[in-house]
Parts: structure tokens; C-alpha cells; sequence
């Protein structure tokens, strides 16, 4: 008799279907697990046994054989345990045989018969439920699972005499209920910046439309608090964003007690971090930083520190908003629609350009560490602007500053008319400007006669590239949206070329 139990490896975010054929047949003791299980699963073996064992069940002295179907698919991580185990319980009619059909099966046995959380138990459910079928998971991953919708059937047992109880009807196990993070209370404000202006209006301007934004500026002067506060201007994740970032979070098991939050990610990676780190890899391809970012902020301090292979890597999410790990074997694809927040000195020392201070290495100082930043990466960030030293004045006597929530509310208001506006183009899945097409953002952003003038002499003034001439569109498009304008004007030109300005001597540079 073959018993068959349903589950899933992970590509990517995806539950591939897999099917876990057990097997008991008179032959040499033992059991067997075929299908390219990786050394995670062939170690299920001890788990599995040690596990029923404590449950009151033990194995015959028979040939066990467990194949992972289809058997050229690469079968990866622990949650293999529970569907092999309820498939060899199946086969020795510990549970009825078909109680298990309806069911797709993840969870990681320990030793005693209980079942331990595993990752990807959103994604394991969203794929049982386009399979039809319900699932079976960890009792500490039911909150997670819950997500996928209030009409899939999931069990989530504590142990595996909890689940053959229920099976047997001697024990009835309650649907979880999906969990949600609490906010932080005391978020970070942007009333605690005392001056910087104007780079409190650019921070609104990249909250605004989604753009990319480079700071640069000695150390001290609040570069790193400026970014620690963007997260209290955005908007929260819509629906859809939230299933697309709780996925991601997921597999890379960082959903703390299958809790989901509506607040956008904010990575900050240190400057040591490699391109696996950064872009995802390792043995599993488990998603990076700029995936975990993904409808979120990836904050790089101390810019030009990184890597320059680690931040050329970049580019290519930037692009396409997605991650591609390709392997001799497979390729896994992560989605990755990131706002890159980067912050720097202008030089080793910190302090070139500062009033009464000159580096020690004259103008090569400058340019050498400037030089670390590619021309190509330069090109993709949108905003970029010089954060000086607060002055005195600013510090003993502030005046007062816009909370987070103030700005807030007309960042929202922006997002709203993008959205609209979009919908009405028929493009309904952009939902900012930065994320819109070079063809449509020329239709929605076309200036009046005095900004199309004042674009054109810019352009051919800057040398900006093709890519650098619509990204100073979109932003003019954003700066109109903030005043609730129709139009592009040539003022919202001129605020957009002149974020472009402050980016031309890192582009001389590189």
C-alpha cells in the first residue's frame, strides 16, 4: 500500500506542489527517502522515527520507502517532517487514509511529537488554496497562515497525537486567527530635527513619489537621522504590497510569531555586507536585504564603504524591481521594488567643502572616495543633496518643525493622486510615480511651455542621459502632485533639475 500526503518546496516565494509517496513492504529493515532530498530532509529519517515512537507508535520491522515527487526537483528544509510522518501513519492506519487528501502538509517534528514552526507557511497556504485544498501546519505558524484567506480550511496542531485525535474525532482543533504586529508607539519624528530644511522637504518629495535619494554631507550633520524618520512619512502597505512583503518575510522566517505589519520595510544593512547579503543567495537562495526591502526603504549609510560589486549588484534591482539568483541548477526570482536611501561623507576625512576645514590629501581625497560610487548606479538615484552642518542658531533657538504626521498627511495625499491617475491610464498595479514607464510618464508629465524650455537647456547644459531626463520628470511630476497641481510647471522643473545639480561632481568622479 502506498500512502500519499500533499506539500511544497519553495522557489522563491512559490509552494511548488510535491507529493510524498510512503511505501511499507516486507524487505530489509529501514527507511529510505528518495527525490533529491538535500541533508536536511534525508535527516527527517531520525526525527520522523524518534517522534512517532514518543507518540505511541512504532515503525514494523519492514522497508520504509519515502519518495519526493516529481523526483528531479531539488526538495530543501525541515517543514518535510509532519507529511512524512502522517504518510507513514497513514500507511500503518494510525489515521484514516484519506483524511490527509484534502490537505497540503508542512511542520518540523521534534523528538517528543510535537510539531516546531517552520518558514513559509504564507506562501505554503496561498499554494494550497489555489490547489484547492486546505493545511495542515505548526500550531506557531497558523497565525501566519491565516493571511490567505478567511475561506481556506487550516488545522494547526501541536503535536501529532493532537492531529490524530482530531482525525479520529476524539479532539476538535479551532481555525487560527491571522495576528497582526502592534506599531511602534514612539516612532522616530521629524520635528526632532532641528534645521535642515531643505532636506526635510527633499525627504518628503522621495516619501512622496517613491524616489531614490542620496544624501551627502559631514558627519554629524543628521544624514542618519533624516533617514531613520522616513518611515514615519510613508504610507501604510496596501493589501496587495502586504501579501507581497509578508511572502518575502516568510521564507526568510522573519515573521516574529506569524505576526504581519502594514508598515513598510526599512533594512540597514551594515557596509560590510556581501552580494548574497545584499542581493540573496547561499545554499537555499534565501531572499537579501534588498528583497526583505521590497515595498520598503533600503537604507546603505556610509555609501561609498560598500563594495563596489555589492552596490553595482544594485543596478539591476533598481531596473526591474527584482533579485535573480541564478545557480548551475535552478534560478530563483525575488521581487525587489526598493527606494534606495543612501547616505555619505564628501570625502575620507568628512569635511571637504565645510567652511575652515581643507583635507589633508587636497582634491584627490575627494574624488577618490567619490569614485567608489559607479556613474551607472549615480544615474538611477533621483534626488540627490547636500546635507550641511547645522549651524549654531539652529541648535540654541529651533524654530519650530513639522511632525511626521503633518508631512504624512500630504505624502498620503500625493500617493492618493497617483493612484487615481493610474487607474484612470488603466495601470492600475503603479501605484507611485518612480514605478511608472519612461512612455507614460511623458504623457503625465508633460510641462508647459516655459518648463519645456527650461528642461531642454538643462538637458543638453547637464548631459543628463536618457534615464536621468525622465527621472527629473517624474520628479517634477511628484513636486506637481504635492502642490495638487495638473500641470508640470517650470518651478516643479526647476526643484527636480536642481536635485539632479547636487549629483553632478559624484558623477564627474565615478
Amino acid at each position: 500500500m502506498v500512502a500519499r500526503v500533499s506539500t511544497v518546496a519553495f522557489q522563491g516565494i512559490e509552494g511548488v506542489p510535491v507529493d510524498v509517496q510512503v511505501m511499507v513492504a516486507p524487505g530489509k529493515v529501514g527507511m529510505q527517502i528518495v527525490g533529491l532530498p538535500d541533508k536536511a530532509v534525508a535527516e527527517s529519517r531520525e526525527r520522523v522515527q524518534a517522534a512517532l515512537h514518543a507518540s505511541g507508535l512504532s515503525l514494523p520491522a519492514k522497508k520504509v520507502t519515502v519518495n519526493l515527487a516529481p523526483a528531479d526537483l531539488p526538495k530543501e528544509g525541515s517543514h518535510f517532517d509532519l507529511p512524512i510522518a502522517l504518510g507513514l501513519m497513514a500507511a500503518l492506519g494510525a489515521i484514516p487514509g484519506d483524511a490527509l487528501v484534502g490537505y497540503v502538509v508542512i511542520g518540523e517534528l521534534n523528538l517528543d511529537g510535537t510539531i516546531a514552526a517552520v518558514a513559509g507557511a504564507l506562501p505554503a497556504a496561498i499554494g494550497a488554496n489555489g490547489l484547492g485544498k486546505g493545511l495542515i501546519c505548526p500550531a506557531d505558524s497558523g497565525a501566519e497562515a491565516a493571511w490567505a484567506g478567511s475561506a481556506i480550511d487550516i488545522l494547526a496542531p501541536r503535536s501529532l497525537i493532537a492531529l490524530a485525535n482530531h482525525f479520529r474525532g476524539t479532539q476538535v482543533l479551532s481555525r487560527p486567527e491571522p495576528a497582526v504586529r502592534a506599531s511602534a508607539a514612539n516612532m522616530p519624528d521629524l520635528a526632532d530635527i532641528k534645521g535642515q530644511e531643505s532636506a526635510k522637504r527633499a525627504l518628503e518629495v522621495a516619501a512622496a513619489g517613491n524616489h531614490n535619494l542620496l544624501m551627502v554631507g559631514p558627519p554629524g550633520s543628521g544624514k542618519s537621522m533624516l533617514a531613520a524618520r522616513l518611515p514615519s512619512i510613508l504610507p501604510p502597505l496596501s493589501p496587495t504590497e502586504l501579501l507581497e512583503v509578508s511572502m518575502i518575510h516568510s521564507i526568510a522566517g522573519q515573521l516574529p510569531g506569524g505576526k504581519l505589519s502594514d508598515r513598510r520595510p526599512f533594512r540597514t544593512p551594515h557596509h560590510s555586507a556581501t552580494m548574497a547579503a545584499m542581493i540573496g543567495g547561499g545554499l537555499r537562495a534565501k531572499p537579501g536585504e534588498a528583497s526583505l526591502a521590497h515595498n520598503g526603504v533600503l537604507f546603505l549609510d556610509e555609501f561609498p564603504e560598500f563594495t563596489p560589486q555589492v552596490l553595482d549588484a544594485l543596478r539591476q534591482p533598481l531596473e526591474t524591481a527584482e533579485c535573480i539568483i541564478a545557480r548551475a541548477n535552478h534560478r530563483v526570482t525575488y521581487p525587489a521594488a526598493i527606494q534606495l536611501v543612501a547616505a555619505m561623507n564628501p570625502c575620507r576625512c568628512g569635511m571637504a567643502g565645510e567652511p575652515g576645514h581643507s583635507c589633508a590629501r587636497g582634491p584627490r581625497c575627494v574624488s577618490d572616495y567619490q569614485g567608489r560610487i559607479s556613474g551607472p548606479l549615480m544615474d538611477r538615484i533621483d534626488i540627490r543633496i547636500d546635507v550641511p552642518s547645522v549651524t549654531a542658531a539652529d541648535l540654541i533657538r529651533p524654530a519650530p518643525a513639522e511632525p511626521s504626521a503633518v508631512v504624512a498627511r500630504r505624502v498620503a495625499r500625493a500617493r492618493d493622486i497617483q493612484t487615481d491617475r493610474f487607474i484612470a491610464f488603466g495601470m492600475p498595479q503603479v501605484l507611485s510615480n518612480a514605478r511608472c514607464s519612461t512612455a507614460m510618464i511623458e504623457k503625465m508629465a508633460e510641462p508647459d511651455a516655459g518648463g519645456l524650455q527650461l528642461l531642454r537647456d538643462a538637458a543638453e547644459k547637464m548631459k543628463f542621459s536618457a534615464r536621468g531626463y525622465h527621472r527629473v520628470l517624474k520628479v517634477a511630476r511628484t513636486l506637481a502632485d504635492l502642490d495638487e497641481k495638473a500641470t508640470v510647471g517650470r518651478i516643479h522643473l526647476a526643484e527636480a533639475i536642481s536635485y539632479r545639480i547636487a549629483g553632478e561632481r559624484l558623477t564627474a568622479a565615478a
